[in-house]
């Protein structure tokens, strides 16, 4: 398991580094890297050394990697591995759970093209990029990941042409909450649910919230998509929110 975040003792107050922790201690993975480091000024940054050993680890071994990071985190790695002109063909089975957002921490990228560069860069199918959204004012999470074409709840999107590479479709599930969450894709200007296929922002009602408000109203825009949501990202002049914001 390589985590792009810092440890839990470097950031022992963030939701999501220990959500990963919790992953490596129940999910019993005994070769773990978290290669994340705060900066000085208390921004996430990437140990690229230590991000590269282990890649090159997981090759010569053979093993399959659980790759984990923010989507900021990954566009810094795969920028620095364009930069050495640097690709992985990582083992069968290795996975990328995608989360976070770009938190302005790094150019963004349209998932599409955020996914073609982690497979083409890492080696790792499209079928094994899993994408999360959760926030740590609720007990659940919403996922997401590619998908034949056909199922319900399922968006297509055309990847733009990079690297050298023609365009093509790729078929992405709508984000989906467990059933005991409801997600609503709300006018601002009303209120009320938007149309299907219309954007607005995302508010979640989760029933795991014990001893906490049932109802998170969030300034991130989705996209209603059956059951789910597509996400697109923070509102325009919202504040940036998320853990990996906080300062050490």
């Amino acid at each position: 398991m390589l985590a792009l975040t810092p440890g839990p003792k470097a950031a022992p107050h963030s939701s999501l580094v220990h959500m990963f922790d919790t992953i490596r201690r129940r999910g019993g993975f005994p070769e773990t890297v978290f290669a994340g480091v705060i900066s000085p000024g208390g921004a996430w940054e990437l140990d690229f050394p230590a991000v590269l050993a282990s890649l090159r680890q997981a090759v010569r071994d053979g093993k399959a990697v659980h790759l984990f990071g923010t989507a900021f985190s990954f566009v810094h790695l795969l920028d620095y591995l364009a930069n050495l002109n640097l690709h992985f063909e990582l083992p069968a089975g290795s996975r990328v759970l995608e989360t976070g957002g770009y938190k302005n921490r790094s150019r963004q990228l349209p998932k599409a093209e955020l996914h073609g560069l982690i497979s083409r860069q890492l080696g790792i199918k499209a079928d094994n990029i899993i994408c999360e959204y959760s926030m740590s004012e609720l007990s659940s999470q919403a996922y997401a990941r590619a998908a034949p074409s056909g199922l319900d709840g399922v968006f297509h999107f055309r990847q733009g042409d990079y690297a050298g590479q023609a365009p093509d479709e790729v078929a992405v599930a709508a984000f989906q909450f467990p059933p005991w969450a409801r997600v609503r894709i709300v006018s601002p200007e009303t209120g009320q649910q938007v149309q299907e296929g219309e954007t607005g922002l995302i508010r979640i009602f989760d029933l795991a919230n014990i001893f906490s408000v049932a109802a998170i109203q969030t300034e991130d825009l989705g996209v209603r998509r059956g059951g789910g949501f597509e996400l697109l990202g923070r509102a325009q002049l919202a504040e940036p929110r998320g853990c990996s914001l906080m300062n050490a």
